[in-house]
């Protein structure tokens, strides 16, 4: 079961029906609320006849021939109803009535009359249960007719052309709610299409971008507003992705060619071994010797790893504001006994503070202690210091020892560059140091250079400071 594809929708069609539905919901909401207004015209409609009925045989049965013209003419007073579903009865009170006119065969409701001089309105009549699902109403009065006394008089009306004029509306509403509903679904699913159209346009560019043409950035020119954070989102991945593929095309060319030279030299050398016997001591020197090949390509494929792995986000994230002063000691403390070995008195000091993430502030400054350490000149010193700036602070390493040519310097943090190449076998050398701290200082937004005059060679590295919301 949990192998089975999954249903995908249509956004389309979803955008389509949900509109549909809100369509219907909305329309049959407004018929809902205006056959409801009908419906109460309607019963004020008919309750305005039933008073005006009443209002009228006050009048007419005032007349002195009343009686007599009840009793010679009912047919009248049926003809006045108008229809079988109305009702009327006349009587004197406590007396079988003078006058019933009741063409349905309704029942007789039981009301109380209305006193002679109560004005009626239209909150005197009843409305009664329905007869078979359809509303009754009637009203009860009571008339002086002269010398005849009063008369009790009810009057009353089955409203079943009402209820069928309002089944038609129900109809028709929501008949034309539907109907308009389908339509702008239909349109609706267009509307969408036509509007999704960006939206493909951009898969397919995007589909069109591989290893080959990592280069290409989707075009935003003419683009809806809502797919601009969606296409700027995708170029900055694309450029993240880029740096990726740049970075590890880099390395693995560079790793490429410089595990060449340390491989042949072990295979040869082994390869010579192997083709004559020899005394221990030889394989003693043999083996010292790869050793330290071996650890070459160690400490190598370390820095290059480093270096293709190194996450800018991550190193962003991590950032501290450390103390300078602390960080100055700490690099001294940790490099006493190597720089006492080669001679050399290291002098740390400073002030402010390091807005950084700490383990690469440490690697690139040691990685700049130790190459300082290694060329520096015996009994020299080595200076460690911090000094804040308007926009950050400003770290420098300076040793004494042979200076640079000018030449070399814009290269120095080149990989695997390096001035002195009689030492490019040196198991303590694989230059990548200095490669190291480029890549530290670029993942802060930071500067790095160097400078070397008169055997005096001073490395800078500048971070900037915090910024608001960091």
């Amino acid at each position: 079961m949990n192998n089975l594809p999954r249903l995908r929708h249509s956004l389309t069609l979803r955008l389509a029906l949900v509109f549909a539905f809100l369509a219907f919901v909305s329309l049959t909401s407004l018929g809902v609320a205006l056959y409801h207004d009908l419906e109460r015209e309607l019963i004020r409609r008919d309750d305005a006849a039933l008073i005006t009925r009443i209002d009228q045989l006050r009048t007419f049965l005032n007349d002195s021939n009343t009686l007599e013209l009840i009793r010679t003419k009912p047919a009248l007073f049926q003809n006045m109803l108008g229809n079988r579903e109305a009702l009327l009865s006349i009587g004197a009170p406590g007396q079988a009535p003078l006058l019933v006119v009741n063409p349905g065969n309704l029942q007789m409701p039981a009301l109380t009359p209305m006193a002679i001089d109560h004005p009626l309105n239209l909150s005197d009549v009843q409305h009664l249960p329905d007869v078979n699902g359809v509303p009754f109403s009637a009203v009860a009065a009571t008339i002086d007719s002269g010398d005849q006394g009063t008369l009790h008089v009810l009057t009353g009306r089955l409203m079943t052309e009402r209820t069928a004029v309002l089944a038609r509306y129900r109809f028709n509403v929501y008949l034309f709610a539907s109907v308009a509903a389908i339509l702008l679904a239909l349109c609706g699913y267009v509307l969408v299409q036509r509007g999704l159209l960006p939206v493909r346009r951009v898969a397919r560019h995007a589909q069109g971008i591989g290893v080959g043409n990592l280069g290409e950035r989707l075009d935003s020119h003419g683009a809806p507003l809502e797919l601009l954070p969606m296409i700027e989102a995708f170029n900055a991945m694309l450029d993240r992705l880029g740096k990726g593929f740049v970075q590890l095309g880099q390395v693995s060319t560079d790793m490429a060619h410089e595990l060449r030279t340390p491989i042949n030299n072990l295979l040869g050398e082994t390869q010579v071994a192997l083709q004559q016997n020899r005394s221990i001591e030889a394989y003693q020197q043999l083996l010292a010797s790869n050793v330290e090949e071996l650890e070459r390509l160690a400490r190598m494929l370390d820095n290059m790893l480093f270096l293709a792995r190194t996450d800018p986000a991550s190193a962003l994230r991590q950032r501290q504001e450390l103390d300078a002063f602390d960080e100055m000691e700490r690099m001294a403390d940790y490099f006493e006994g190597l720089a006492a070995d080669a001679g050399i008195a290291i002098n740390a000091h400073g002030s402010g503070v390091i807005w950084a993430e700490p383990m690469l502030l440490r690697r690139a400054l040691a990685n700049l202690c130790a190459n300082a350490i290694k060329y520096g000149a015996p009994d020299s010193a080595l200076s460690i210091s911090a000094t804040p700036t308007a926009d950050g602070i400003r770290l420098q390493v300076r040793n004494h020892g042979q200076t640079i040519p000018a030449e070399h310097l814009p290269r120095l943090f080149e990989r695997f560059y390096r001035v002195d190449e009689s030492r490019e076998r040196s198991a303590q050398s694989n230059g990548l140091g200095l490669s190291i701290v480029a890549t530290i200082m670029q993942l802060h937004n930071g500067r790095y250079s160097v400078t070397s005059a008169e055997g005096v060679t001073c490395f800078e590295l500048v971070f900037p400071a915090r910024r608001a919301g960091e």
